[in-house]
């Protein structure tokens, strides 16, 4: 009956142990995604960057993302890139710095920043061609016959 004693305590010690562990990488997996965090903050929303990232590198990391996303938007939407014309990198960052969140994918980074650019007044080709062909003339713009 002793050695059955002795093992019972064993595998209580042992569970403990296990649940010790487990509680233990938990909080590691926690620590480590709050860090991750930062980094995509850092990198995609203009977050300062976590102790122990070289701030220079990061920046240029983060432009880099970014024309690699405007690239990709501009692919997807060459409409609201052609309604944000010469501004485009401008207008884009504008839009990448109010976001508070980076998107989910790139189809709604696309259709927002659309979006994003109509709010602000732009006009897009599709607009354009709805309206009828002479208020489109240089003389007649904007005024119906």
């Amino acid at each position: 009956m002793g050695q059955s004693a002795a093992q019972g305590a064993g595998q209580g010690a042992d569970q403990a142990h296990s649940a010790h562990s487990a509680h233990s990488a938990d909080a590691a997996r926690a620590a480590l995604a709050e860090r991750q965090g930062r980094v995509v903050a850092a990198l995609v929303a203009g977050g300062e960057p976590p102790a122990g990232f070289d701030p220079e590198r990061m920046r240029v990391q983060a432009h880099s993302l970014l024309a690699k996303r405007r690239a990709i938007v501009a692919k997807l939407r060459p409409d609201a890139a052609e309604a944000a014309g010469p501004d485009l990198a401008a207008e884009f960052a504008a839009y990448a710095r109010a976001r508070t969140e980076p998107p989910p994918n790139y189809r709604t980074d696309a259709d927002d920043f659309a979006a994003w650019l109509r709010e602000r007044g732009r006009t897009f080709p599709e607009d354009e061609r709805r309206r009828p062909w002479w208020s489109r003339l240089p003389g007649l713009r904007g005024r119906a016959l």
